[in-house]
């Protein structure tokens, strides 16, 4: 694929020598809404993502190319007038990136040639947006020579996202697609960032994801909806807590506390985050002692507390959650991402992978008039350039 994808860069910008850099996609395994409360997450990298062969320009212009997008054609800006553009479509993430990394003091002189091709299905939920960031990012690290390292990067990545693209995000789909290790998830308090890997050993299990196939239409606006709700719960807790978010509390402390949150909807919201939060750590203690099955019900429990206290789910998620719940072989499964639409999660036994993929899409496709997509999922490194 490399060498085909090389060929197309030359039949677009010339000949000449070519870097290729390569970034992954995610996949969050339990600790759904929990990152911008100050909670733990427990994402990994996947082996697809998104690859970006770059050549440097002696003068000031970035120029953009994507096999996804071929229609559009190349896009072209320039350097010095890096500003977001509705009409620049998905070049916006990585003119983000480089604006970020300019405005931090990076010396970037000239601009660069940029092929890109992601193999992340489109609106999934598994974090196309992260990845094209921290491509960006070391694709600017490797060109330009620059000294910084994966953690500053993550953090440039999610600035961009939120201050150039104006989407809240929180830090962990960047964190995990930075610092994603192969066959192992991480577990990350986005609070403090402290993290540790935590092997994915399923034993005769694997993890399957599905797709819905429904674009995630009302995530972002949900999402800064959800935000604002999750804010306002934890400002009425901070009256009489010191806490610095809802991260900071345990299920008894909330229990304790909760009727200072005025809104029965915000106490729902906050109710989610703070319980998703402590099954997030059970659930990697239970995963590092060989306890597969309290993990898939951790995931079970997370998926009812996003359809009933966070509602963001939505009619196909919980339709797909709902079939697999009843499906032989089916440890957990929950819903992944954003919500409203994009994919689910599931740990499947390896012996009935076949049958639930057939029965899922059979039935879901007679439920929703979808076809679904399925996909083994292989943990894998984080973002690199590939020698």
């Amino acid at each position: 694929m490399l060498e085909k994808l090389i060929g197309d860069f030359k039949d677009r910008f010339g000949l000449g020598e070519v870097r290729t850099f390569f970034a992954p996609g995610r996949v969050n395994l339990i600790g759904e809404h929990t990152d911008y409360n100050g909670g733990h997450v427990f994402p990994c990298a996947l082996s697809f993502g998104t690859y970006g062969l770059v050549r440097p320009r002696m003068d000031k212009k970035l120029r953009f190319y994507s096999k996804n997008f071929e229609e559009l054609g190349i896009l072209e800006v320039d350097l010095e007038n890096l500003t977001y553009d509705e009409g620049d479509h998905w070049t916006n993430y990585p003119k983000g990136v480089v604006k970020i990394f300019k405005d931090s003091g990076y010396d970037l002189e000239t601009g660069f040639d940029m092929l890109v091709f992601g193999n992340i299905p489109n609106g999934a939920g598994l974090s196309s947006s992260a990845s094209l960031e921290l491509l960006t990012s070391v694709v600017l690290k490797g060109l330009y020579n620059l000294d910084i390292d994966m953690i500053e990067m993550v953090k440039m990545s999610q600035k961009a996202e939120n201050e150039f693209v104006g989407v809240n995000c929180g830090i962990m789909d960047q964190f995990a697609i930075g610092m994603g290790e192969k066959d192992r998830a991480i577990l990350l308090d986005c609070n403090t960032l402290e993290y540790i890997y935590a092997p994915v050993e399923l034993g005769d299990a694997s993890i399957i994801i599905a797709n819905t196939n429904v674009r995630r239409g009302l995530a972002d606006s949900k999402y800064n909806e959800r935000r604002a709700e999750c804010e306002r719960s934890l400002e009425e807790l901070q009256n009489k807590l010191d806490i610095k978010s809802l991260g900071d509390l345990s299920v008894e402390e909330f229990e304790e506390n909760k009727e200072l949150i005025k809104s029965e909807i915000d106490r729902k919201r906050a109710r989610h985050a703070v319980y998703e939060n402590q099954r997030t750590i059970e659930a990697v203690k239970k995963l590092n002692n060989g306890n597969i099955q309290r993990f898939g019900q951790l995931m079970n429990e997370s998926h009812i507390s996003l359809r009933d206290d966070y509602e963001v789910t939505g009619i196909e998620l919980d339709t797909m959650v709902r079939l697999a719940w009843s499906e032989e072989g089916v440890i957990g499964a929950r819903m992944t991402g954003a919500g409203f639409g994009g994919c689910t999660v599931n740990i499947v036994k390896n012996k009935n992978i076949d049958s639930f993929v057939k029965n899922i899409g059979e039935k879901y496709k007679n439920e929703i008039g979808l076809t679904a997509d399925f996909y083994v999922a292989s943990i894998g490194d984080g973002a690199r350039e590939l020698i």
